[in-house]
């Protein structure tokens, strides 16, 4: 759906809204669609999501079009960008595995060569998903997280320094599944890797 479809949607949602005021049972159908759009469109992890989701008592028919009112000045920022249901799916479950991973980081008892395995694996996860989205191809290379990072650099999608952060991170991935413990039993480098790989998939699209 383009921005101007996202738009239009929005508006058609904020009508519902101020039409089904006073009638209950209807604001609540109303609000229902409102979170099922902003689930689709800006993901189930986003601000909008969640104020409209949270929404209840009186306060739901100035939260609604709050939240509407509010992703429409996203879009219209041009911060948006067109991101497809489906990619807002894999986006958020790739979110999900970084909180996985986080909470193993916590554990006392977890070493660090598990949520380094995990942080590793959800950076390809999503480099794969993103080469697949915009149509481009491995050619030769054979699927890797290598590989995805180096057809992305190609097209000029990522820069040279997100592409030496990667190298990075997958050589310490690789420390981790090979049993290599001296490089890995730093918890506070398992620490900056999870948070490098965080800001990494925040500035590239996942909310």
């Amino acid at each position: 759906m383009d921005n101007a479809t996202l738009i239009a949607q929005i508006d058609r949602l904020k009508t519902l809204v101020r039409q089904a005021e006073g009638n209950w049972p209807s604001l609540r159908g109303v609000q229902a669609q409102v979170c099922d759009f902003l689930a689709q469109f800006a993901g189930t992890k986003s601000a909008f999501y969640a104020l409209a989701q949270s929404a209840s008592g009186g306060q739901i028919h100035s939260m609604l079009p709050a939240a509407l009112d509010n992703y429409r000045s996203y879009i219209e920022a041009g911060l948006a960008g067109e991101v497809t249901p489906e990619r807002r799916a894999q986006l958020d479950v790739v979110s999900d595995f970084l909180e996985q991973a986080h909470t193993l980081l916590e554990a006392k008892a977890v070493h660090p060569a598990a949520p380094i395995v995990l942080i590793g694996a959800t950076l390809e996860e999503f480099l794969r998903t993103w080469v697949e989205t915009a149509g481009l191809s491995l050619g030769q290379r054979k699927p890797s997280l290598d590989a995805y990072a180096q057809v992305l650099l190609t097209e000029n999608l990522i820069t040279k320094q997100d592409m030496k952060d990667i190298t990075a991170w997958g050589g310490l991935r690789n420390h981790a599944a090979h049993g290599d413990w001296d490089e890995v039993s730093d918890k506070q480098r398992a620490a900056l890797m999870l948070e490098g790989v965080n800001l990494f998939m925040r500035r590239y699209g996942a909310s």
